[in-house]
């Protein structure tokens, strides 16, 4: 099993430095990827609560907020020569999927093929309006983007027709290094986030999943697969664990056949990183072990 670090870097505590310094230890201690969260612009009032928080509040510093994913990753890839990458999630119904197909195309180049594209649709209304899109469609647009991604990183001249999007033949270079392209990880724990994954994902991504609650969902996963003539033989299992994991858990997910375990980082201040980072190299020695 992988074991990979979950961060949402934040302004003014994540600095250049901190985070190169960050990259840089992560791999020298076996980590295997560094996954990063999305979210462009934040609300103080939302209709939809944020569900990894207690009070319903994406936590950020005074006077801060989150880094853009694309540029972070950029940034560590020019620290580091193995560490892969990967979006925990991107947020693609309230994207432009062209400029989301060229930016990640680029990154698999540049990096020579170390990036994940996770995706899922979104919980924050305000965000996906504020970014041009409607919300209600969200589910149905994020399909149809996906597909023009995948034929603009796999088609020599790419098109596309659709409800959401029209795309005259055209053609996106670099492509992606990865064969036949970057991998798509799909997030979501409803049944249409499911279907998502069954039908275009390379994987799927379960976020603050204990183990009995991964099991639940791998067995309406494998329903959805077979609908697709799919099995979890080709497909990669993500799962961020709960923030109060212990190493000892690893056996159990890797019982249950997941490939990837991402752990949360937690607190970005340099004291703290550092012990996380030694906590995290003992689920490491446990992955090894067996």
């Amino acid at each position: 099993m992988k074991i990979g670090l979950f961060a949402t870097f934040m302004s003014p505590v994540a600095t250049p430095q901190m985070i190169a310094r960050f990259a840089r230890d992560a791999e020298s201690i076996g980590i295997e990827s560094l996954w990063l969260g999305e979210h462009v612009v934040l609300f103080d009032e939302m209709e939809f609560p944020y569900p990894g928080s207690k009070d319903g509040k994406i936590p950020v510093p005074a006077g801060g907020g989150m880094l853009d994913t694309v540029a972070s990753i950029g940034y560590m890839a020019s620290q580091t020569e193995t560490l892969r990458f990967g979006t925990g999630i991107t947020l693609v119904p309230q994207r432009n999927p062209i400029y989301t197909a060229k930016e990640f195309s680029t990154l698999d180049w540049l990096t020579n093929g170390r990036i994940d594209f996770g995706v899922g649709v979104g919980w924050c209304k305000e965000e996906v309006i504020a970014c041009g899109y409607s919300w209600e469609d969200r589910g149905s647009r994020c399909d149809e983007f996906l597909e023009v991604i995948k034929n603009l990183w796999t088609q020599e001249i790419a098109s596309y027709e659709g409800e959401h999007i029209s795309l005259p033949p055209c053609r996106l270079d670099p492509k992606p290094v990865q064969n036949p392209h970057i991998p798509m990880l799909i997030g979501g724990h409803s049944l249409p986030g499911l279907r998502r994954a069954a039908r275009f994902g390379s994987g799927w991504y379960g976020f603050n999943l204990s183990p009995s609650a991964t099991a639940t969902m791998l067995q309406k996963l494998d329903v959805e697969l077979q609908k697709h003539n799919k099995s979890r033989e080709d497909f990669e299992i993500v799962i961020t664990p709960l923030p109060n994991a212990s190493p000892s858990t690893v056996q159990e997910y890797r019982a249950l056949g997941v490939d990837r375990l991402v752990l949360h980082l937690g607190n970005q201040k340099p004291e703290r990183v550092e012990k996380r980072l030694a906590e995290v190299a003992l689920f490491i020695e446990q992955a090894a072990s067996t």
